[in-house]
This record gives structure tokens, sequence and C-alpha cells, in this order.
């Protein structure tokens, strides 16, 4: 089984502020390292996770500390009320065929 190395962060954002969030969450350029980006918000637009699949730790720590990364966060910021952060590392879990 493969390893998949995943960083989740979790915010509580501004009420109304769900889509000027999203413009100022997406990272241009796009980081090295990064294979897939998820995106899931609460029914109310007050919570939203973003999970990114990373090729290793070393690849995400580059982005965490980058001067790119830097600059999104400050523009994330006026909308982010609270945030949580964390790296995993995991496998998918087999789901047997019914």
């Amino acid at each position: 089984m493969e390893d998949h190395f995943v960083w989740i962060t979790t915010r509580r954002i501004k009420p109304g502020m769900l889509d000027d969030f999203e413009r100022a969450w997406r990272p241009a350029p796009y980081p090295e390292g990064l294979r897939h980006a998820y995106a899931y918000w609460s029914e109310d637009g007050l919570e939203i996770i973003g999970v990114s699949f990373w090729d290793s730790r070393e690849s995400c720590d580059a982005w965490r500390s980058s001067e790119g990364e830097a600059r999104r966060r400050e523009a994330m910021a006026p909308y982010v009320l609270e945030e949580r952060e964390s790296f995993y590392r995991g496998r998918e879990l087999a789901i047997p065929v019914r």
C-alpha cells in the first residue's frame, strides 16, 4: 500500500466571505510536489477544510515555508477567524466489493 502525505487545514471564516476566501485561497503558481488539493465547506459557509496531498513531507514543508505561501496566507487573513492545521501520513483503506 502506498503512503500518502497530507496537509489538512480547517478554518472558520467570516459570514458571507466564502467566495472571497476561496479566491484568495488558491495558490499561484501551484506548489512543486502538490499532487491533489480539495476544499470542503460546511452548509452554512462558515467553515472550510483544505486537504492537500503531497509527494513527500519535504515538498509540503518547502511550500509551507515559501514566500508564495506567505503571500497566500496574507491574502486569506482578512476572511479567517480561526485556523487549525496539521500534517498527516496515511494510506487508502481497502473497501471490500459487495
